[in-house]
């Protein structure tokens, strides 16, 4: 072990071992929210489907009932939540029946400023009764008109930084820049390993984006500039600990 936080210590669920399963891939995600009475943290854990790309929804809901992480953030691929309505209202009914509670959907693309196109999208995070659309290219431009399907739904919109590739969301600095006087349920997901990688300091932009963070896509890299070095969390050299600590402080 490279760090001197133990993997099976602090995630007790045993989460990780979703890692085994797939290719690399945001592992899991953190899910913000206020404590519950009694509650230690207000920090869960969730996974995100996306890492079980390579699976169908009945392989995925028995990893998820295997892991015992029963929240997820799910994403229009393989069949675990389809655009279609009709399917998507039979993948619906599936995790219900086994007890999963959906948290998010996405990433979720909005790269059109059009509005039966962001409707439509809307729409189908309504249908999965999901609080959080994790979001990727919108551009600024875009962002005035999506405020108003936000505001409309009551959905929270999370833009989702994809580090130094990404012409438009480098870290989730840029996001609070575009986002900061708009409305409050437009915000952030940090993926963190695309943070270091942009150069920006995950620990401090989670206290810089504050009450817009909504979501974390988790991951560990041995190096911070090599998108390829991704690890198991906890083998690598995020600050992991910090992260936490960060997430509870705000």
């Amino acid at each position: 072990m490279k760090t001197t936080l133990s993997r099976r210590n602090f995630f007790r669920s045993g989460a990780l071992a979703a890692t085994a399963f797939t290719s690399p891939g945001d592992a899991f995600e953190l899910i913000l929210q206020p404590p519950a009475e009694g509650e230690a943290s207000p920090v869960h854990l969730g996974l995100a489907s996306y890492t079980f790309r390579n699976f169908n929804r009945a392989q995925l809901i028995a990893f998820v009932k295997q892991l015992n992480v029963l929240a997820l953030n799910l994403k229009d691929v393989k069949d675990h939540l389809p655009s279609d309505p009709q399917q998507e209202a039979a993948a619906l009914a599936d995790y219900a029946a086994a007890g999963i509670k959906l948290h998010a959907a996405g990433t979720i693309y909005f790269d059109k400023n059009d509005d039966a196109d962001i409707r439509s999208k809307f729409e189908y995070g309504k249908k999965a009764g999901i609080p959080v659309i994790v979001a990727g290219d919108p551009t600024p431009e875009n962002l005035p008109r999506i405020e108003k399907f936000v505001k409309e739904y009551d959905i929270r919109f999370a833009i989702h930084n994809h580090g130094p590739e990404d012409k438009l969301w480098h870290s989730p600095l840029d996001v609070l820049k575009a986002v900061k006087d708009m409305d409050p349920r437009i915000g952030c997901c940090i993926d963190v390993g695309h943070t270091v990688r942009a150069g920006t300091d995950v620990v401090q932009a989670i206290h810089e984006v504050g009450p817009r963070l909504f979501n974390v896509h988790m991951k560990d890299l041995t190096n911070f500039q090599d998108k390829e070095s991704q690890v198991a969390v906890g083998d690598g050299i995020m600050p992991v600990p910090k992260i936490f600590a960060a997430l509870k402080a705000i």
